[in-house]
């Protein structure tokens, strides 16, 4: 069966809709699915969701670079320019700011050529993501900066089930305030799972796949 979607909330232009079912993704099983596509690939929301992340960015840390998770990139471009434009009251004011994706390798790792590793050597990296459950995306993300010498400053996200990656602030326009029963299980210990619930599509960055 096709999820079926919901409207949640709209903050600033930028609408959240959810589904709610037994959903598989690569780390966990959730019950509620986020559907970002527009936020992701329309102009229009990628300029929405870039102008909300801006406002909460204001005078929290410098950033240097955006790492673009979950198909990011064109939020990611909108972010920058919101970040370093004169008068937008961001420490990046008036910088330049680099927008980076890695690849992963065969062993799933995520890596950068050796041409772009000036984007990432000595820099202060924001992570910018479309939806944070566990973080384990996150933290891969992490290490692959760390290892090619930069620093993350923290994680943004359009929805975030967790406020905090170990010691790294998740800064998000939606959280679990609005889905007050969103709940994350590793697939082992998952109570639909246990309870019999067929689960209804896998998930990933580029959408839902039904079962």
């Amino acid at each position: 069966m096709e999820p079926k979607f919901f409207p949640l909330l709209d903050i600033g232009g930028v609408p959240l809709l959810a589904a709610k079912g037994h959903f598989a993704t690569r780390n966990s099983h959730i019950n509620y699915f986020i559907d970002v596509t527009a936020q992701k690939y329309s102009l229009k929301g990628c300029r929405a969701v870039a102008q909300e992340l801006a406002n909460r960015l204001q005078n929290r840390f410098q950033v240097d670079s955006i790492l673009c998770m979950d198909g990011t990139s064109a939020v990611g471009a909108c972010l920058a320019r919101k970040l370093t434009q004169h008068g937008g009251r961001s420490l990046s004011e008036g910088d330049d700011m680099y927008i980076i994706k890695g690849e992963l390798d065969g062993k799933g790792n995520l890596i950068f050529r050796d041409n772009a590793r000036f984007m990432l050597e000595g820099k202060r990296v924001l992570i910018l993501m479309c939806s944070l459950t566990t973080g384990t995306t996150a933290l891969q993300g992490r290490q692959s900066v760390e290892y090619y010498g930069g620093k993350v400053v923290g994680v943004a996200s359009i929805y975030a089930a967790i406020h905090e990656l170990e010691g790294l602030p998740v800064i998000s326009i939606f959280d679990t305030n609005v889905l007050k029963d969103y709940a994350s299980h590793s697939p082992s210990e998952c109570p639909m799972c246990k309870a019999g619930q067929p689960i209804d599509a896998v998930v990933n960055t580029f959408g839902f796949s039904k079962i």
